[in-house]
């Protein structure tokens, strides 16, 4: 196993590299890829910036350059399911990108062209692993698994809400997930997405996400290396 591990909070980054055995470090495309072995196992750690297109370019670096066989993405997002509040986990079943729509030539909103689904589905062993590894690092967080639905917009707004809940049934929304999700099954690479959740996708996002970023970012760490230790 060589784990490509895609954070995104310095915070978070800056802690896993702190537990690893650093034997390089790579730029590539403003990415600095940090690669060695975090607690005995072959992984790379890198932040990517925000957005599909980096966080897509992301994975394919992790691909090409360093041949890794999983991916782990780790950040933030905002809440779409009412069971799912600030400092609680969601563990991807699948993504979605929100804002694809190419319904004019019969697809069906949120589907690529190219994918007979809208759905990018994670790995299913990745993903039991991951909620466990959650529970022992941090067993006060409620965890959740459940649908992560990406665009390249910050939500904030309660009739966007509405209509990621009511049209893809999402349960957080946030702007990676789903195009690291679309990098790594062209890839074939097994891959699994992680938030924790630091707002309500509503209007109080702005006040919300400052204060709960670190707390997120502790939980995400920990998470992490449970995991590694563990898969």
């Amino acid at each position: 196993m060589k784990l490509g591990i895609i954070g995104a909070m310095e915070t978070e980054v800056s802690a896993l590299k702190e537990a690893m055995e650093v034997d390089k470090v790579v730029t590539k495309a403003g990415m600095d890829f940090y690669e060695g072995t975090l607690h005995g196992k072959q992984a790379v750690v890198v932040q990517c910036g925000i957005g599909k297109v980096n966080a897509a370019m992301c994975v394919q670096i992790l691909a090409d350059l360093f041949e890794i066989t999983h991916v782990l993405n780790t950040g933030v997002a905002g809440s779409l399911n009412a069971d799912l509040n600030i400092g609680d986990i969601l563990v991807s079943e699948k993504a979605i990108q929100h804002d694809v729509n190419v319904t004019i030539f019969g697809y069906q909103v949120g589907t690529v062209p190219g994918f007979e689904s809208r759905e990018f589905t994670a790995d299913a062993v990745m993903a039991d692993a991951v909620a466990d590894a959650c529970k022992r690092a941090n067993p006060d967080v409620n965890i959740v698994k459940g649908c992560v639905v990406s665009g390249d917009q910050f939500i904030s707004d309660a009739k966007v809400k509405d209509y990621l809940i009511s049209e893809f049934h999402g349960d957080c929304a946030e702007m990676e997930g789903a195009s690291i999700a679309q990098a790594a099954v062209l890839n074939k690479i097994p891959f699994v997405v992680v938030r924790a959740i630091s707002d309500k996708a509503d209007g109080s996002a702005q006040m919300d996400y400052p204060t709960f970023e670190n707390q997120a970012a502790e939980h995400c760490a920990k998470m992490v290396s449970e995991f590694v230790k563990s898969f």
